[in-house]
């Protein structure tokens, strides 16, 4: 039998996965996906969005629209206006620490997927302790532990002790790993994890099913209520994304800020995020690009999300240039990383890679280059953004 017979129903919960049956976020969120039509928006909606303080989801496509195309500096205007009455000049920074790349999934356009011929590594207690130490001396007090997403390699406790340790170092730890139960989110709540991010690559499910071809990561409503087992589990914050070029970046973009809006409604005291990730270059496939989404979509893209939750964070990644990440800093991006590696075991001094990387990084820049560039444009660069009392 081939692969596609083979296949489990993406839309089906494997054993051990929690369901939220109370939960509607999800349907919600589709069905306002599925009937949005942006070639139906024009430039009086595009010019009625920014004439207001508090949108609606409907305001929100229409800056997404192609219509707000022409509008892209009006649209920047308003949205550094927002960020600076609500984040001041500061940016924050953050590194990511990667501890393991093993990975059980099948996503065709990630370089950790289980079929990719790379060097899988994943780090002892003792080596996470010394990448965190090595981190920390360059004054960052803001950690992202990642890993592949293999329960089997980075079970629960692994990524436990390590949050339990990075707070030795941090005063913040947030996580990028594989979704989890309510439960299990609560015991990392206790070792230390405050924040949780996860992509959900598309919000197309049937784009998805494509996509990811084998592993838990394929069943798509399960990740997709990630963030609400999270804020459920105890967590003080979540982090909202579409993997920008799967799929229309339009839809993809307009059902994570609505997938973000719904959760806020019914958990106002959550903090929330969004990340602006596009396509990279993978080991073994240097030819994955964002489709369709250039630097002036992503401005677009990110200009509709602060103008729509003026209140929410902004991270912008090493995925992007250094050029770009100065400017956009002007304008919507609330946080950046710094000294940054996707590959596991490299923030030693004159350490050695022991794993091979996620994707390609567009920004090579050290926290002291980044931090020169953050005073450069008149900005405060922040260590944390979150005071524990």
């Amino acid at each position: 039998m081939s692969l596609k017979e083979t296949r489990i129903n993406h839309m089906q919960y494997m054993e051990g996965m929690e369901i939220l049956h109370d939960s509607t976020i999800m349907h919600e969120v589709i069905d306002g996906m599925n009937r949005i039509d942006f070639s139906s928006y024009t430039e009086n909606d595009v010019k009625a969005a920014l004439s207001k303080q508090v949108l609606k989801p409907f305001d929100f496509g229409a800056l997404l629209s192609p219509a707000a195309g022409d509008f892209l500096e009006e649209m920047a205007l308003r949205a550094q206006e927002e960020t600076r009455r609500h984040f001041g000049n500061s940016i924050y920074l953050f590194t990511p620490l990667y501890i393991s790349n093993y990975c059980e999934n099948y996503c065709i356009y990630c370089g950790f997927n289980s079929h990719n011929k790379i060097k899988r590594a994943k780090l002892n207690m003792e080596e996470i302790e010394k990448e965190l130490a090595a981190i920390a001396k360059d004054g960052l007090e803001d950690i992202l532990i990642l890993t592949g997403e293999s329960r089997k390699q980075s079970d629960v406790n692994y990524i436990g002790q390590a949050a339990k340790l990075a707070s030795k170092y941090f005063k913040t730890v947030g996580i990028e790993v594989y979704p989890m139960n309510t439960d299990e989110y609560a015991h990392l709540h206790q070792c230390g994890v405050d924040y949780v991010t996860v992509f959900q690559e598309t919000y197309n499910a049937d784009k998805y099913e494509t996509l990811h071809l084998a592993g838990h990561k394929r069943i798509f409503p399960y990740r997709f209520n990630a963030q609400e087992r999270a804020l459920r589990g105890g967590m003080r914050g979540v982090s909202f994304a579409a993997l920008l070029g799967l799929d229309d970046f339009r839809k993809d973009a307009y059902a994570t800020g609505l997938h973000a809006y719904l959760l806020q409604r019914n958990y106002p005291h959550a903090e929330i995020s969004f990340s602006c990730p596009r396509l990279r270059p993978i080991i073994n496939n240097d030819t994955i690009n964002p489709k369709d989404v250039h630097e002036k979509e992503l401005v677009q893209i990110i200009c509709a999300y602060r103008l729509f939750m003026p209140y929410a964070g902004i991270t912008v990644s090493t995925r992007e240039s250094a050029h770009f990440r100065n400017h956009i800093i002007h304008i919507a991006a609330t946080k950046i990383s710094a000294g940054v590696s996707t590959g596991i075991g490299e923030h030693q001094e004159d350490s050695e890679k022991q794993g091979d990387e996620q994707f390609e990084i567009a920004d090579n820049r050290n926290v002291k280059e980044v931090l020169a560039a953050i005073y450069d444009a008149g900005m405060q660069p922040v260590m944390n953004d979150h005071v524990f009392l």
